[in-house]
């Protein structure tokens, strides 16, 4: 189906709203939202509005939380494939993660043991993404425009030409400060387009892991859970992510 805000495809893999899905399957697993937020490297009350509809995950937000929940992104969202070495400019699809405003064009390739995963990132005016930490490492270049990178609470301003590079397992988000749209080149390490379980491939040694600093949920049995869905109305106000 298409956006028509912004004209891209937003390719789900069902009709179910994302929101619920993740719920469902969060509570099949009998998870809390503070377990899941805490494994996810997010907040509490993102995960909330995620699984309310009041907000939209980025794409490497959606991939975090899916692993989280013990399957990968592909469950979730449908993505262009990187069946061919080279992409075209005028062939590649544009695509976004439900109703997010933030839209993607995927530009690498999957093979067995490849470790990079590339994107060209469309971030319109204004837009914040929400803080993030989970494991591996990532680029940002500017192609054009210009974005606020913060990194553990240090901003850096990046312009057409600039790049930084840093470990993902620290915490991190994105701000287009600015009143027109930012393109940008992003690498990363994370599976965020399902390709090791499409080729049944294992996670690369040479990503940056996080140490004992990214909880994991435990295991628990179906039903058991005290789920903890009910925030309070302070802990929702309290919380923005956009």
């Amino acid at each position: 189906m298409t956006d028509t805000t912004t004209g891209a495809e937003t390719v789900q893999t069902a009709h179910v709203p994302l929101g619920k899905r993740l719920r469902e399957r969060r509570k099949e697993l009998g998870f809390t939202l503070k377990e899941v937020a805490d494994a996810a490297g997010l907040s509490v009350g993102f995960i909330s509005q995620i699984e309310r509809a009041i907000t939209t995950p980025s794409l490497s937000s959606l991939a975090s939380v899916a692993h989280v929940l013990g399957t990968d992104v592909s469950e979730f969202l449908s993505q262009p494939r990187g069946d061919t070495p080279a992409t075209r400019h005028n062939e590649r699809p544009i695509y976004a993660v439900g109703g997010n405003s933030l839209t993607y064009e995927r530009i690498s390739a999957s093979f067995p043991g490849n470790v990079l995963r590339s994107v060209i990132i469309h971030e319109p005016p204004g837009h914040r993404s929400e803080p993030i930490a989970h494991e591996g490492e990532e680029i940002f270049f500017i192609l054009d425009g210009s974005i606020t990178v913060e990194v553990e609470g240090e901003r850096t301003i990046l312009e057409a030409g600039d790049s930084i590079h840093f470990p993902s397992t620290r915490t991190h988000s994105t701000w287009n400060h600015t009143d027109r749209p930012a393109t940008i080149l992003h690498t990363c390490t994370m599976d965020v387009f399902g390709d090791e379980h499409a080729t049944g491939a294992a996670g690369s040694d040479l990503a940056v892991r996080r140490n004992g600093s990214r909880k994991k949920p435990p295991v628990r049995q179906r039903g058991l859970a005290n789920d903890g869905d009910h925030l309070s109305a302070n802990q929702n106000k309290s919380t923005r992510e956009d």
